[in-house]
């Protein structure tokens, strides 16, 4: 069984935030520091100890919360030389990208300062949750932070403009006012697209699947406009992993943007879908034969849609990509598919009628069905 995340985050971690914070900070009172940050901590979750963690800061830190802040920058660690690679202990930091969350917001008059933290901060762990807070209380201000950044020399500082300002990031509050009117980040991604790393378009193309989310033409718009200014390998990338959930839903906007809109021609034969009568646990095989009936070659993308049976009657589809493949007139593409049927911590099965069909090129080709049995 794979270790839980949370405990990258030791009472050992803690130790080392003790010394560092200790020979930064007079009078620092390291034993009851982290005695108090250490009581309870393993019974809490990952997030959940940076929280506790940096509340004990901030009882033991100056109570001037200029001078706290330079206190907690002085006691950083060297800059991430990489960016990939690092594994689970710049989590380190996560007592101290939620100190200034929580605390620089609430100082305006401390507002520069605490930016230039979380500048700091990015480049060791990750400000793109502690950003949030300064986004919704200080826009302008921050805004114009985050413009100046997109020409900094750190690709984590670059990344952060782009994925500290998704409407929808993962492990944080939505940003209303981005999923409202995503037009200010946009003005933010044209200049991030063409970035040198992979680090910063992977934000990029995330922020666009966000964005894809709330308002799919302009996703399909914004990925179009890229494409047609500078036709590239990366900005093909950025499109097809940034609308990557509307092109499994079948919608034609971004099935065009990725070369695979064409209305196809194909039949389907040899049809399997064994056993019919599988149990909970066990698995399905999907087969298939796919024929190009058109004169010229197609550029296909063939994707695998299970409507699993709910607990309340109604059904939820799952997509699986199959294929993108380029179909000569007359050719033929095999389609095997083992589906499994175990219960897993994002998916529990129900018995009753599960629908198969493929989507090509958004077009729906029902395959049958199978009914799940306990």
């Amino acid at each position: 069984m794979a270790e839980p995340l949370k405990n990258a985050f030791s009472p050992a971690v803690v130790a080392g935030i003790a010394d560092d914070l200790a020979r930064v900070t007079p009078g620092f009172d390291q034993a009851v520091f982290l005695r108090q940050a250490t009581t309870g901590l393993i019974d809490l979750e990952l997030t959940a100890r940076g929280r506790h963690v940096a509340a004990v800061m901030r009882a033991h830190l100056p109570k001037d919360y200029h001078v706290a802040l330079r206190a907690l920058v002085a006691s950083f660690g060297p800059p991430l030389t990489v960016t990939e690679g690092f594994g689970m202990t710049v989590f380190r930091y996560l007592p101290h990208a939620n100190f200034i969350a929580e605390h620089g917001a609430k100082e305006p008059e401390h507002l520069d300062a605490s930016l230039e933290a979380l500048h700091a901060l990015t480049r060791r762990f990750t400000a793109e949750w502690a950003i949030r807070p300064f986004i919704e209380s200080h826009y302008d201000h921050t805004m114009r932070a985050l413009s100046r950044w997109i020409e900094d020399d750190s690709a984590h500082v670059r990344r952060l403009v782009s994925e500290g300002t998704r409407p929808r990031l993962p492990w944080a509050g939505r940003l209303r006012c981005f999923q409202q009117d995503p037009t200010p980040t946009l003005a933010l991604l044209d200049r991030l697209v063409d970035d040198p790393e992979l680090y910063v378009r992977r934000s990029v193309a995330n922020h666009l699947g966000d964005i894809a989310k709330d308002h799919p033409e302009l996703a399909v718009a914004t990925a179009k406009r890229w494409m047609r200014a500078r036709d590239t390998a990366e900005r093909r990338w950025i499109a097809a992993h940034g609308l990557r959930s509307l092109a499994k839903r079948g919608d034609a906007g971004a099935l065009s943007v990725l070369g695979v809109g064409a209305r196809p021609n194909v039949t389907l034969s040899r049809v399997t879908i064994t056993p019919r009568r599988p149990r909970i646990g066990g698995r399905v095989m999907i087969s298939a034969t796919l024929t190009s009936t058109g004169k010229r070659p197609q550029d296909l993308r063939v994707d695998l849609v299970v409507h699993y049976a709910k607990a309340n009657g109604g059904t939820g589809a799952k997509t699986f990509v199959i294929d993108r493949v380029q179909l000569e007139p007359g050719a033929e593409l095999a389609i095997e598919h083992p589906l499994k049927l175990a219960d897993l911590t994002t998916r529990v099965h129900h018995p009753g009628e599960h629908r198969v069909e493929l989507l090509v090129n958004g077009e729906r080709l029902p395959l049958g069905a199978f009914s799940l049995t306990r």
